[in-house]
């Protein structure tokens, strides 16, 4: 007997031997059959859809699920283009804090608003004696007052309290780590949003380090949030790569650096489980620090890398020898030549050719080194949201010639790249519908087309946010297709993105996401 069928809809189900189907049958929290495999077994509960769609869960194969859950209850600066306007909301919430001494976060943060960045002496004056610290939005940066400045060592630069990249981690060092019960917390309103959005798995981009790191016990809360039934999807996550240290491997091994016990990639479970190995080599658009190999219009400079290049080369090869995947940040094509040098040598070293190796962001691809990343067998996780929200600011400062080559689709399918869809949430909007929408039109809010010609198909859109995120994260024998055997995780739409005139798509209704059979909203 069947536990549940569901009948009555079109289910889009990604696997090319059997693309459409009206009826899916779970067993055990799997999918049983489809059509007339399960159409006459008897089911404990029969659900009429009514007539939606049904796709795959979506995977995103990166997220923040910790960041999301804290800047969702943090207060804002998001909307105010005016300094008095932002010191008003500071002053707001330092009055609301307890004792001078007090550290006081405020999200939001983005220069583009003002039209310049924030200084720590104009935050002075509505400290009260606090420390404040306000995270750019890229979370590439902060802006502190001088109660913070004042607590670091003299070396550290910053541009009158603006602290970018490494700078912003000295700053996030000088506070006590998040409690994992808070931790738990924020992971479990993340992933709650996620859910209304059809998303039922997703790789969280980066724990236990000095850039983003919340705490050095970090894994230990998502272990938590599962335990207290806070983690209603699947979550794989990435550790960031400043975890590794030394080891004395014996040596046949070729272990030089290790995470402790040799843990790497693979471990865990369906619902929980570690993925690739996180390393980052520059910063961000949005906050003009990812690295270039020529200036950003109207600017002197061409961002930075996180590092010294010798060293950050030495991390991912050492990464790939201790067997992890590694999923390389690099927004900048100078930080994606550092990334595919360094990934060459790697396999050069000790081949792996089904490691899939991932580079995160992919934000601004040559055409000279997409032949190479085919021949290296790297995949692109794009966040194609990114283009829709800050796509006009992101082409001014490309220019008329690199824009086109910002968060491509059709060039990486072309040279059999695997593109990935993903978010990089909170950094821009979550939805995976509203992706898919820009993939398919490359349009930002605005109306601007953005690279047209890299435009692909709303069915190659729907790949990178299900089949290809599954292969992304290693999940292909589970998710990622309505296939039997496969996890019962779905998305239910109001319209089928493939029929619906392709302006509409992002607002397309998510009815209802199940995750291993079970419906997010519980029926009465």
């Amino acid at each position: 007997m069947l536990c549940t069928r569901l009948t009555n809809a079109r289910f889009l189900t990604m696997d090319p031997d059997h693309p459409v189907a009206h009826d899916l049958g779970i067993w055990q929290g799997r999918i049983a059959g489809l059509d007339e495999a399960v159409t006459s077994l008897p089911a404990r509960e029969v659900v009429d859809l009514q007539g939606a769609t049904v796709l795959p869960g979506f995977i995103d194969a990166h997220v923040h699920l910790a960041w999301t859950g804290f800047k969702q209850n943090t207060p804002s600066i998001a909307g105010h283009a005016r300094v008095d306007d932002v010191l008003a909301v500071v002053a707001e919430a330092v009055a609301r804090t307890r004792a001078p001494g007090d550290w006081v976060s405020i999200a939001g943060y983005d220069q583009r608003a003002l039209g310049r960045h924030l200084t720590a002496a104009e935050l002075d004056r509505v400290s009260d004696g606090r420390k404040l610290y306000l995270l750019h939005d890229s979370g590439h940066g902060c802006v502190v007052n001088t109660a913070v400045l004042d607590l670091l060592p003299a070396d550290i630069p910053h541009e009158n309290g603006f602290l970018a990249e490494q700078a912003m981690g000295a700053a996030r060092a000088l506070r006590l780590p998040h409690a994992q019960e808070d931790l738990a917390e924020a992971i479990g309103r993340a992933a709650r949003t996620c859910l209304t959005e059809g998303v039922t798995a997703c790789a969280e981009a980066g724990i236990g380090g000095t850039l983003f790191g919340h705490s050095p016990v970090e894994l230990g809360a998502y272990q938590l949030a599962r335990d207290k039934g806070l983690l209603p999807l699947r979550v794989q996550l990435m550790v960031s790569a400043d975890r590794l240290r030394p080891v004395a491997a014996h040596e046949t091994d070729g272990i030089p650096r290790a995470l402790d016990l040799g843990l790497r990639t693979g471990f865990g479970d369906d619902r929980l489980s570690v993925g690739a190995l996180k390393v980052y080599t520059d910063g961000g658009m949005m906050a003009r620090t990812a690295a270039l190999t020529r200036p950003y219009e109207g600017l002197d400079h061409a961002g930075q890398l996180q590092d010294d290049p010798d060293v950050l080369t030495d991390l991912i090869v050492d990464g790939h020898l201790a067997g992890w995947q590694l999923a390389v940040h690099a927004i900048g094509d100078r930080a994606a030549d550092l990334a595919l040098d360094a990934i060459e040598r790697a396999q050069r070293i000790r081949p792996r050719p089904e490691a899939r190796h991932r580079i995160e962001h992919a934000g601004l691809i040559r055409p000279d080194q997409l032949p190479r990343m085919a021949r290296l067998g790297v995949g692109a996780v794009v966040q194609p949201t990114f283009l829709r929200c800050f796509g006009d600011d992101y082409a001014s400062i490309m220019g008329e010639e690199r824009a086109p080559w910002m968060y491509r689709g059709r060039a990486f399918l072309d040279h059999g790249i695997p593109l990935v869809g993903s978010s990089d949430r909170p950094v821009a909007d979550g939805s995976p519908l509203r992706a898919v929408q820009f993939m398919a039109e490359r349009a930002s809010a605005s109306g601007q087309l953005i690279g047209p010609d890299e435009a692909v198909t709303v069915d190659q859109a729907l790949h990178a946010y299900t089949v290809a995120g599954a292969r992304a994260c290693h999940w292909e024998d589970r998710l990622g297709s309505l296939t039997p055997g496969k996890h019962a995780d779905l998305a239910v739409l109001a319209d089928d993105p493939r029929s619906v005139d392709i302006s509409r798509i992002g607002d397309i209704e998510v009815v209802e996401t199940y995750v291993a059979g079970r419906p997010s909203r519980p029926r009465a």
